[in-house]
């Protein structure tokens, strides 16, 4: 399977980092091709321009590539942390630019953008590793957990993944070595459910 994988955390040393580096090691070690993009290292550019809009748009080559891997992708894995209640910026204009029309959903013939889209991406499932300063309680009974609907139902259900798989790791600021140690194992778990080792043909 092609796994892509996207990052989007500033700090090198981050949990973050750990979580996708574990990740895509546990993804490889099950015979998948990865793809891993860490968005700060790249210096993606999250500004949606104007012009690339319609879906006939001329797209930057580093754009394009984007789209083809996340069109081509049989699972995509979203690692970030909750910055009140919402991905990174650099995150949403990743998928303002790359879940694009035409790429990741498509409206109806004579619809002309007030109807729900048709998904077009192919990947199977979906992962969505989070961590938290907020304790889950108040994220769910404050808050509402803003990032389950983001990724849930506004990008993923609207893209066409039906499985959606979401974690997030809390409380960080306080967590011990022990406790990010277990979160890594527990990372590779998921991922090994989600996207198990290749079956010799």
């Amino acid at each position: 399977m092609k796994i892509s994988i996207i990052l989007a955390h500033p700090n090198r040393g981050s949990l973050n980092h750990a979580i996708a580096r574990r990740a895509a090691e546990t993804l490889s070690a099950n015979g998948h091709t990865t793809t891993m993009h860490d968005l700060y290292a790249e210096g993606f550019d999250a500004i949606l321009p104007y012009a690339e809009f319609s879906r006939e748009a001329r797209l930057p080559r580093e754009i394009e590539r984007y789209c083809s891997e996340v069109a081509e992708a049989d699972g995509i894995v979203i690692v970030h942390p909750n910055w009140w209640g919402q991905p990174p910026a650099i995150l949403t204009g990743w998928i303002d630019r790359v879940l694009r029309p035409g790429v990741a959903y498509a409206f109806l013939e004579g619809d002309s953008g007030e109807g729900v889209p048709r998904g077009l991406l192919q990947a199977q499932s979906a992962v969505v590793l989070n961590t938290s300063n907020t304790e889950s309680q108040r994220e769910i009974g404050v808050f509402g957990d803003p990032l389950e609907t983001i990724w849930r139902h506004c990008v993923f259900g609207l893209c066409g993944i039906r499985r959606v798989v979401r974690r997030t790791f809390s409380v960080v600021v306080t967590s011990s070595e022990s406790q990010r140690r277990q979160w890594l194992e527990e990372t590779a778990g998921i991922i090994d459910r989600e996207f198990p080792r290749e079956m010799a043909h």
